[in-house]
């Protein structure tokens, strides 16, 4: 039976630098959720957001989750970060055997810091403005992520920690 790390949390966190990691760390592949939509739509997951909405994209975030969890091979793949709060993805994730979901939890400072010097490639941010607007927005946000993000199987508290040693830190979890 194959074996597959969902790696979840807000954007900003690292799922996709610490997925790498750790895919190489334990021989998995590494597959990226909004990577995979972006392949199967043959546009960007912004210009999805823009020309096709946000539910057309929840859908088919779904659907392309639906997808990967079904296929038998060994994986750690990293969610978007809105994905776990839809469709009562994490009710799904978490009642698959073969997974164990993750969360990358890091504090609303150090997300504030990383979001700022890549807003302009994040959608969402692209009308925050501040260091103070951007806090609050985190903020804000992970109040209602939250409570599905803590649903994860395993939760990660990251600080400081390089992308190497958290990916060390979930496979010592895990195996």
């Amino acid at each position: 039976m194959a074996f597959k790390i969902i790696l979840l949390g807000y954007m900003g966190s690292g799922k996709s630098t610490v997925g790498q990691y750790l895919a190489s760390d334990i021989s998995f592949d590494f597959l990226d959720l909004d990577f995979e939509i972006e392949k199967e739509e043959k546009i960007k997951v912004s210009e999805i957001f823009q020309t096709k909405g946000a539910i057309y994209f929840r859908k088919k975030e779904k659907e392309v989750l639906e997808k990967l969890m079904s296929l038998d091979k060994n994986m750690v793949l990293s969610l978007g970060g809105g994905t776990p709060c839809y469709f009562d993805s994490m009710n799904f994730l978490n009642n698959l055997e073969d997974v164990k979901t993750v969360y990358l939890d890091i504090p609303i400072p150090i997300l504030s810091d990383r979001l700022m010097k890549e807003k302009d490639q994040r959608p969402l941010l692209q009308n925050v403005n501040s260091e103070e607007e951007m806090l609050e927005f985190i903020g804000k946000h992970l109040f209602e992520r939250r409570p599905f993000y803590n649903q994860a199987s395993l939760k990660i508290k990251v600080d400081e920690e390089t992308a190497s040693e958290v990916a060390q830190q979930i496979a010592t979890s895990l195996f």
